[in-house]
């Protein structure tokens, strides 16, 4: 056999090897991928999700991925695409609009987690990047009311996730005190947790109170029944976070 053949022998086998171990690893990785959902919340079809595992034209005409049978929304209303910078929300040139988080779309966005869709007044859904289910309890932490998952940076109460998401300081705070499980946490070293070493001499005591007047406020929009914050006057704040 010549030197010629056995490379090209060699090659060709060098090539058969490589397709088959990159389909073997694309399939292993779309096997094991979490999709983002969108999950309808306000509207007709509340409590319905769909995985964004490929395009989705939401709109009125019955061929449509999501049909929201209301005569606000046009035919083809708005497009989600899944894309390699994230899942791109655009309005199809409907005639009472798309809405992101409250702003009229103009032109294509990347969705975030968390963000609310608003299509006309009809039907409004959250995107979430992957499936919004209760994180696991932390080993030798008790179930409370209030559970929060900081990979995802998402808050329950009563098994309800809080919507829209909280702000950066205000998820930093809840968090400390979440941590904390119920200890009192010092005003100083709770305004370190939220805006850090190097900015908290600069923040005043006011600008906390009105950090956890906001969380309060937040978290008294899905459970109005209990006072999750403490303050404890000369000492600081801590969370109270009932059993289930």
């Amino acid at each position: 056999m010549s030197a010629e053949l056995i490379s090209r022998r060699w090659s060709a086998q060098n090539v058969t090897f490589l397709l088959y171990y990159k389909l073997r690893e694309d399939t292993m990785d779309a096997d094991s991928e979490e999709y983002p959902m969108l999950i309808a919340q306000e509207g007709p079809l509340k409590g319905q999700r769909w995985p964004l595992s490929h395009t989705l034209v939401i709109g009125r005409e019955p061929s449509c991925d999501v049909v929201i049978p209301d005569r606000q929304v046009s035919r083809f209303h708005a497009r989600l695409t899944p894309t390699r910078e994230g899942v791109i929300l655009e309005d199809l040139g409907s005639k009472n609009g798309t809405h992101c988080n409250g702003n009229e779309l103009s032109g294509p966005v990347v969705l975030q987690d968390g963000d609310i869709v608003q299509i006309a007044l009809a039907q409004q859904f959250m995107f979430l990047v992957s499936d919004a289910t209760l994180p696991l309890l932390d080993e030798g932490k008790r179930a409370g009311r209030l559970r929060l998952d900081e990979r995802s940076r998402r808050v329950w109460i009563n098994q309800q996730l809080v919507t829209p998401p909280l702000s950066a300081q205000q998820f930093r705070l809840l968090q400390a005190l979440y941590e904390a499980d119920g200890e009192v946490i010092s005003r100083a070293d709770l305004i370190v947790a939220v805006w850090g070493e190097e900015q908290a001499v600069g923040v005043s005591d006011q600008a906390l109170d009105a950090l956890v007047r906001r969380l309060r406020d937040r978290l008294a929009a899905v459970d109005p029944t209990h006072q999750y914050i403490e303050t404890l006057r000369g000492h600081g704040l801590r969370l109270d976070n009932p059993p289930l």
